[in-house]
């Protein structure tokens, strides 16, 4: 992180992990009251506003679906012995299951319960949102424990017609041009997916109300998939004003950060994480494009190109805990937490300062002893890269090439690059030029 941003990373990460203990017991889905009570304990932190779009909306090429909630599920032996309940566990019925009350033999329930053998400690997490059906999760280890017998099997659930309930905070700045932070918000109780994302959007909001900023900026908490299909459905003019964007996902586990691509691939968002990556402690790993992935894929759809990427720690699907029981509060950390907010906040400290400058003195490099310029600034001992910082900014500030682009072929941090820069404003050796659009 530069040393532009300061934050108390012990603080930083107790928060974030406490607003995930928070969140951890509500059973979110796709729809439902489920995602009405995460939005509104976020609210508690930050004034998001709450939108309800009504069942059958047709947005795109999709339909917004009908509102699912649950208020509990069992499933009982003969003897009415209560052998699994919802209220242990939320990921113990398949998320959307329609609602039944019925009695049947083993052998046909087992065509309705989900294990994982491979880890039979773990409850899978299963979901039937566009396929009408129900079942339950459990562990292998409780499945290989039912005798044969009789069960009664309740799921008390409705699905009928609702609303798709997201978050949105926008918050002015000096320009009307915005940044999109977007992270989902319809996973029952797993931290890393997507808590993990819930929690660093949520106080990276409310770190960025408390500065002074250029940008706007839009929050945004969906639901997977549907959620950003049905925000830009509704929202195309907006969405062109968007300059630059990220999708948090999966940023709480111990792995180091990975970054996924734009669309694009070489927008300014792209290389301003690709930066920061490189310029800060630890290990880390880049990917182009795919058009899989999570919701920068809605984003990066060729009708809207956005230059949004994605921010991660491990990718999902490649960490054993993706999609199960395991995917816990003991499996995410303070550290990581924090480490990725961070990251994020250095990232979007970096799309603020960076600047396209004109040199005002382009005829050879100008005299910078006489300037004050070449052993100290401002009481400032200057070292070599200081000096060769101020030899960069000078030769590279034609109007065409920006800071970061100027401290990505220096090899320079874009922190002691824009320390150059201001330097040579002070001196009136620079001036602003048109920004890039």
């Amino acid at each position: 992180m530069s040393d532009h941003v300061s934050i108390d990373r012990d603080r930083l990460g107790r928060d974030l992990y406490q607003l995930i203990v928070d969140l951890y017991p509500v059973c979110r889905s796709i729809t439902g009251n489920g995602v009405r009570e995460s939005l509104a304990r976020i609210q508690k932190i930050v004034p998001l506003d709450v939108h309800e779009v009504p069942s059958g909306t047709a947005v795109f090429d999709w339909t917004v679906p009908r509102e699912w909630n649950i208020r509990g599920a069992t499933i009982k032996n003969s003897r009415g012995d209560t052998v699994l309940d919802f209220d242990d566990c939320n990921l113990h019925v398949v998320n959307y299951s329609a609602p039944v009350s019925r009695k049947m033999r083993l052998d046909e329930l087992k065509s309705h319960l989900h294990t994982l053998p491979e880890h039979p400690d773990w409850i899978p997490y299963r979901t039937s949102y566009y396929h009408e059906t129900w079942g339950f999760c459990m562990s292998h280890r409780q499945l290989e424990a039912l005798p044969d017998d009789e069960y009664e099997i309740h799921i008390d659930s409705t699905l009928e017609d609702g609303h798709l309930t997201y978050g949105e905070l926008y918050i002015r700045g000096e320009s009307d041009d915005e940044v999109l932070i977007s992270t989902h918000i319809c996973h029952p109780s797993l931290c890393n997916d997507n808590l993990s994302g819930v929690a660093v959007a949520t106080l990276l909001a409310e770190h960025v109300s408390s500065t002074p900023r250029r940008y706007s900026y839009r929050f945004v908490f969906v639901p997977a998939t549907i959620g950003p299909i049905t925000w830009l459905a509704q929202n195309e003019e907006r969405a062109r004003r968007i300059r630059h964007g990220l999708v948090l996902a999966c940023v709480g586990d111990p792995g180091q950060p990975t970054y996924k691509r734009s669309r694009r691939g070489d927008a300014e968002i792209d290389r301003a994480v690709e930066h920061v990556l490189a310029h800060t402690a630890g290990g880390y790993t880049v990917e182009d494009f795919s058009p899989y992935g999570y919701d920068e894929r809605q984003y990066c759809s060729p009708g809207f190109d956005l230059p949004v990427g994605c921010f991660m720690r491990t990718p999902h699907g490649r960490f054993p805990e993706y999609h199960t029981s395991a995917d816990n509060l003991d499996f995410v950390t303070p550290e990581s937490l924090a480490d990725s907010f961070c990251k994020v906040a250095s990232v979007l400290d970096v799309l603020e300062r960076n600047r396209r400058y004109r040199n005002l003195n382009p005829r050879c490099e100008p005299q910078l002893g006489r300037r004050g310029l070449y052993d100290s600034v401002g009481g400032k001992q200057l070292t070599d890269d200081d000096r060769m910082a101020l030899l960069w900014v000078l030769n590279q500030s034609d109007g065409g090439h920006d800071l970061l682009g100027i401290a990505e072929r220096s090899g320079l941090p874009f922190e002691r690059i824009w320390w150059a820069a201001e330097a040579l404003l002070a001196e009136h050796l620079l001036e602003p030029a048109p920004q890039a659009r």
